[in-house]
């Protein structure tokens, strides 16, 4: 059996390192570094991948955030709702532009922000609502659109864990993650989905003004050379990282079916056990893209297991253990423990299998019988 690694990258690359190497080398030739042919080709084929009128490349997840916030101009002391259940890159970018966070709990089975806990944390200064699609999982947007439009906010999709996969509306429209909200944003880190070889992001939506004021902020504020519209930053997705992610746009739904075929052979390997709670799926198997796969462990032994699966050489994670509103960064009199039952309940259970594309059978009955073994000791 090859080594088991929580991110197979090496891999993945041995199956296009023809065509990246003979990218790079053409960008190299050009001098094509910044908004180079690569970038500009890649951001016409993520468009029409994800059925979105605009996608603007930018340097990174985080910026993507929090560009899309600044596009939609959302002022100092504007409250932003978003999931307490999630990296803090979410609500980082909230506290940078002196808006007002607002944690709440989530959904005990998907992870993903309850819209019911938004309802009660909307007041008349709550501006945006920010759903997480976490773990690659599609949080319940026909839910949040719904409060959306009755309350007039913004919708910004976090998108950095969900890329490929799909929404079902009300009106049985079929949606790429990330295309739903008025803006949607994502990140290409290099264990995402569709990663490249350093930093990248995107921000998605299918607003012309908003797609322009988008375009502006990324480059400094600026449409023509040295003149500045809009106070902008310094986010460009180099040539060198879109040469990578045009290689593997193309692959993407393979990738992402492979990642749910190894889901399911965990599935089916770990169901029925009583300490054990496999990922929940909500709707079709096709609204989950498993950039992580995520157990419960319910009998009190999650740390135990995963001090026990590093000394068997076995990586994992735990995604995550601190809830935002308790990280002393985002600390705040306005919460209450009360109000996060269920992410004060996950961070003691919750861990996360290795889960990529190069995963094979006899890597996933190791890991599986040996977690089994150990959590029914």
């Amino acid at each position: 059996m090859k080594k088991i690694q929580m991110v197979d990258l090496q891999g993945q690359y041995d199956s296009i390192k023809d065509q990246i190497n003979n990218s790079l080398q053409e960008i190299m030739n050009t001098s094509a570094f910044i908004n180079g042919p690569e970038v500009q080709n890649f951001q016409k084929e993520l468009e029409e991948y994800l059925g979105v009128k605009h996608v603007i490349p930018c340097a990174n997840g985080t910026d993507a955030l929090q560009i899309a916030m600044m596009g939609l101009g959302l002022k100092p002391g504007d409250e932003v709702i978003t999931a307490d259940f999630t990296f803090a890159a979410t609500v980082e970018v909230i506290a940078l532009l002196q808006l007002t966070p607002v944690l709440v709990d989530v959904d005990p089975e998907t992870f993903n922000i309850d819209p019911e806990a938004i309802k009660k944390a909307i007041t008349p200064k709550t501006k945006a609502i920010v759903p997480v699609h976490l773990f690659g999982q599609t949080a319940d947007m026909n839910a949040i659109m719904e409060i959306a439009k009755a309350h007039d906010l913004y919708v910004i999709e976090d998108n950095a864990q969900a890329i490929g996969a799909d929404f079902h509306s009300k009106e049985a429209k079929t949606y790429k993650t990330g295309t739903i909200g008025h803006v949607g944003s994502t990140s290409f880190f290099p264990s995402k989905n569709l990663g490249c070889y350093g930093d990248g992001g995107a921000i998605f939506t299918n607003d012309d003004d908003l797609a322009h004021t988008l375009r502006g902020v990324v480059n400094h504020g600026m449409y023509e050379r040295y003149h500045h519209d809009v106070v902008g930053v310094n986010s460009r997705l180099d040539s060198f990282q879109a040469a990578v992610l045009r290689a593997k746009l193309p692959k993407l739904d393979i990738y992402n079916e492979a990642r749910k075929a190894a889901a399911f052979r965990y599935n089916m390997a770990l169901k029925d056990q009583e300490h054990i709670k496999t990922p929940v799926r909500s709707g079709d198997c096709d609204t989950h893209v498993f950039h992580q796969y995520t157990l419960k462990i319910t009998n009190g032994k999650r740390d135990a297991l995963v001090k026990h699966l590093n000394e068997n050489n076995i990586p994992c994670g735990v995604y995550y253990p601190i809830p935002l509103h308790n990280q002393k960064a985002y600390k705040d009199a306005r919460y209450n423990e009360a109000d996060f039952p269920v992410t004060n309940q996950l961070v003691k259970e919750v861990i996360s299998l290795p889960m990529h594309t190069e995963l094979d059978t006899d890597q996933i009955d190791h890991i599986t019988k040996t977690i089994i073994e150990f959590v029914n000791n």
